[in-house]
């Protein structure tokens, strides 16, 4: 089988997506030798970060497509790159499906955030520019929703959502749910470098990821600081407004884009990672955390109690003093207890398991011509 596989949006500088496309590759790759995959990166630079030394399997075809997601030319130009290519399957890792290719695909849905959250709120565009580029996201995910062999969403949340809004596709959703490969480092000692009063979020900052709520706790915790790590930040002069309106600019960091190394230390590190969010798809970097034993405040929404089981301290997102209780839990729970057991639950997801079940979606397709 020859399967195509968009990875324009691969590597961890695309945040969740990134990372979700880039361990689908390279895990997908050694479970399917007999097929070939044709990638579709943006540049040799790209294709590089992602594969590393897994460009020289001999099932690999990199096909640079220098063009810019949710873009014209990805509707008018990108479908002819494939059909060069003469594929029996693509997989787009994300809604944004060409229009004027017909053939069989497999779409992978994050979310569908848009669906549920509109307006001149949640955007940096003007309003022409936004309701324009709206009124095409529908176009394009319904057209993707329509037209898919099989759609992948990362949990049983996104499942019901997707299902809400399009009844129709209900029985064509698989749920593959992602992983984490962070690991610490043998010679690093949590009790010994955890620093006291030191919060982390890792993300984007769009309005729904709620991060304000955090800025305005800590107006009540003077000796707590917060690191912000995020790729794709662009609301991040609004943050940064927010968060000198307040005179916080000493206690609040933006480091922008870390390695997984410099990550991984700040994870070890911090008090807890806090996961303000009003809605998400998953839950990727609060399994990060617990894998590494540092603790995670998660707001009281369905995607987290899925993911997260009993295994976080959950508070309402609409409340700050919620959110102060939450952390002062980190105290009084028994935090030994809460890590291990976060562990556990952190130690069930895995991208190898999440690369079988794409790899027999795609097999269960072919099997179907």
């Amino acid at each position: 089988m020859k399967i195509g596989i968009d990875c324009r949006l691969s590597g961890k500088k695309h945040a969740g997506l990134g990372r979700y496309t880039e361990n689908l590759v390279l895990e997908i790759l050694p479970l399917s030798k007999e097929d070939t995959f044709v990638l579709f990166f943006t540049s040799l630079d790209q294709a590089s970060e992602v594969l590393g030394k897994k460009q020289s399997f001999p099932n690999i075809k990199v096909v640079i497509t220098p063009i810019k997601h949710y873009s014209l030319k990805e509707q008018l130009v990108l479908p002819w790159y494939y059909y060069k290519e003469n594929l029996d399957l693509l997989h787009v890792p994300h809604f944004n499906v060409a229009l004027l290719y017909t053939k069989p695909t497999v779409v992978t849905i994050h979310d569908l955030l848009w669906h549920e959250k509109r307006g001149g709120t949640v955007t940096t565009l003007n309003p022409v520019q936004y309701w324009i580029k709206y009124f095409f996201y529908h176009i394009v995910t319904g057209f993707a929703v329509h037209t898919a062999k099989s759609i992948l969403v990362p949990s049983q949340t996104v499942a019901k959502t997707v299902t809400k809004y399009y009844p129709q596709a209900a029985s064509k959703l698989v749920i593959t749910k992602e992983g984490t490969n962070l690991t610490k480092p043998k010679t690093t000692k949590t009790k010994n470098v955890r620093k006291k009063n030191q919060l982390l979020y890792v993300g984007s900052l769009y309005p729904h990821k709620n991060i304000q709520l955090v800025i305005d706790g800590l107006r009540k915790l003077p000796q707590t600081t917060l690191i912000i790590v995020g790729a794709r930040n662009v609301f991040l002069k609004k943050v940064e407004e927010y968060v000198r309106q307040r005179k916080l600019q000493h206690r609040v960091s933006f480091l922008g884009y870390v390695n997984d190394a410099d990550l991984t230390k700040l994870y070890v590190e911090s008090t807890a990672l806090v996961q303000p969010s009003l809605s998400e798809g998953f839950g990727l970097t609060g399994l990060e955390a617990m894998k590494l034993g540092t603790p995670v405040l998660a707001s009281d929404i369905p995607i987290f109690h899925e993911i997260y089981q009993d295994a976080a301290i959950f508070f309402n997102p609409h409340s700050v003093e919620s959110f102060l209780n939450a952390y002062q839990m980190l105290s009084k729970k028994s935090l030994h207890h809460l890590t291990k057991h976060a562990q556990t639950v952190a130690a069930e997801y895995s991208w190898k398991k999440m690369a079988k079940k794409t790899a027999a979606v795609y097999q269960t397709i072919h099997e179907k011509k």
